[in-house]
């Protein structure tokens, strides 16, 4: 049993959920750990079972970028560079334990066909000074949910947008390891805004993939960090 801010936390009958209930009455869910990271052939599964575009969209830029939600979110035409492949996030998580007040821009490196996909996205009617348009946060862990639900996978609750950035994230390791990619982990932890010992707490994770499987995950990221 475990006590979380004055509720008693007991194990659900999933595994690595833990459940308790509010003085209120509500019930309440607690992951036991956070490091859940999809498989390509998942993932792709998972993107085709989203519903709209929009949910796409979303699932796209995470997965291509890594970055936070909130953070690509704010993304507008001006932040790509369309020569160069890049994306600038503008707008970037405030570290107040490290005595940042505001979060620190970062340019990050993206696959030729995806910065396409976006010129294409931009050029469609989209007024200048938009912001991309993704689904809330709230919105996009419902989609994700119910696309992992209807794809059959066993823990949908072990998974949340947040867990794709550490898909992101484990990939472009076990790719670097393997000499598959020109990456490493300096590179990395840069690209995700974390650094070195954060990656290997919360996202890193033995190289599991095999030879197919890496095959998937050159073709979801294209020529990113290709050698």
């Amino acid at each position: 049993m475990i006590k979380m801010v004055g509720i008693e936390l007991k194990q659900a009958e999933q595994e690595g959920l833990l459940i308790g209930v509010k003085s209120d009455g509500m019930k309440y869910s607690v992951r036991q750990h956070r490091l859940t990271w999809l498989m390509p052939d998942v993932w792709i599964k998972v993107v085709d079972a989203l519903s709209s575009k929009k949910a796409k969209l979303t699932a796209e830029i995470l997965i291509q970028t890594g970055a936070r939600i909130n953070e690509v979110r704010h993304i507008e035409e001006r932040d790509i560079d369309y020569e160069r492949n890049t994306i600038k996030l503008r707008i970037t998580k405030t570290k107040a334990k490290k005595g940042e007040r505001t979060g620190k821009p970062r340019t990050i490196p993206m696959s030729s066909a995806f910065i396409k996909r976006l010129r294409k996205h931009f050029a469609a009617g989209i007024k200048p000074g938009s912001k991309i348009g993704l689904l809330s946060t709230p919105a996009f862990n419902i989609a994700l949910k119910k696309a992992l639900v209807k794809i059959d996978y066993p823990e949908p609750y072990m998974v949340s947008t947040h867990n794709i950035r550490k898909t992101h994230g484990n990939w472009l390791k076990i790719l670097g390891n393997l000499r598959i990619i020109d990456v490493d982990a300096s590179e990395i932890c840069l690209r995700l805004g974390h650094d070195y010992n954060t990656f290997l707490s919360s996202y890193g994770s033995s190289s599991v993939l095999d030879n197919k499987d890496v095959m998937l995950v050159k073709q979801i990221l294209g020529d990113l960090y290709s050698r």
